[in-house]
This record gives C-alpha cells, structure tokens and sequence, in this order.
C-alpha cells in the first residue's frame, strides 16, 4: 500500500500537551514526548504534515491571532529543530457556540486544506485525540486514528465501540501509517 501524500494531526493532545484551560501562550506549548520526532519522519517519507485544529480560546478572548500565530512559530520552529516540516496548519477560530462549518466534528477545514492543495481527502491519515476528530475525518472519507494522549483515553472510555485504530501516540500511529 502507498504512502499517503498528507497525514493530518489534530494539534492539542497529539502533538503537545492538551490543557482544560487552553494552551494561551507560546510558554504554555510543550511538545508530548516522541511527537516532533514522530513529525520529522513523516517528513523523512516526503509526506505532508497538516494541522487541523479548533482553537475555541480565540472567540473566548483568551489569546488574539498575534499570540496564536508565535505558538504556532514556536511549534514550527521545534519541528524544524528535529528535522520536521508542517506544511500547513487550519484552525477555527469559533466556538462552539457559532454554528460554523469549519469546527470540528464539522468538515470544513478538512475540505478547506482539500481546496487549497487540490488534495483527494478518502483515504487520508487524520489522527486525533478526540471523538470530533473522528467525525471530521469520517465525514470527508479521511482515515481516522486514535491517540490515547490529550483527551484520547477519556475518548476511548466514552466510546468503548470505536472502530478506528487507536494508539498510544503520535510516534505510534505513525510508525501504523508508515507501515501501510
């Protein structure tokens, strides 16, 4: 089975520490153990590392754009450090409140990135850390993954018939989505 093109990582509990109170600053960023490693081999493989998250803390007023685009240079720049590349990061900036179409579970930042990248999404990679992740995948014909970090565990116990693959971390459904 080919490689795909992309894989799509959720960004909160996937590849850093996920936080209740939302990560506000760059300083409250922290890489989870084996993820930027786990990133600079997806770009070892020449595939594309995609980030599609809600960040919810934009409409609550707890950090503006400015503060959301450092935290996000400051993820660029570790992966970088490690050898990695994201090749594009999506978020909604709306709560949960707006009835948008780009948040999580819905699909539309999925079909944005599709767009943009004239990309096929049936078949893609998106490993997630909650159960929105798996509807926003399921929704384009993406290929949903479980991790246990971030909210994966308390997913996975309030949903004890998911049906996708579920791993320990990102390191570990990568190493599955290397594989074929």
């Amino acid at each position: 089975m080919p490689l795909p093109e992309y894989v799509l990582l959720d960004r909160d509990g996937v590849i850093n520490a996920d936080s209740d109170a939302f990560i506000k600053s760059p300083d409250e960023w922290r890489p989870l153990p084996g993820s930027l490693e786990a990133i600079a081999e997806l770009t070892r493989h020449g595939i594309g590392v995609v980030v599609i998250s809600n960040q919810s803390g934009l409409a609550r007023g707890l950090f503006d754009l400015d503060t959301l685009k450092r935290i996000h240079d400051k993820m660029q720049r570790m992966v970088e450090a490690h050898g990695g590349r994201i090749t594009a990061i999506y978020f909604c900036p709306h709560g949960p409140g707006n009835g948008c179409s780009c948040r999580k579970p819905r699909p539309g930042l999925l079909q944005a990135f599709g767009r943009d990248c004239q990309v096929e999404l049936r078949g893609l990679p998106l490993v997630g850390d909650s159960l929105r992740d798996i509807q926003a995948a399921r929704a384009v014909g993406a290929a949903p993954i479980l991790v246990k970090t971030g909210k994966g565990r308390q997913t996975l116990a309030d949903n004890p018939d998911i049906d996708v693959p579920v791993f320990e971390n990102l390191h570990d459904a990568v190493q599955y989505i290397l594989a074929g």
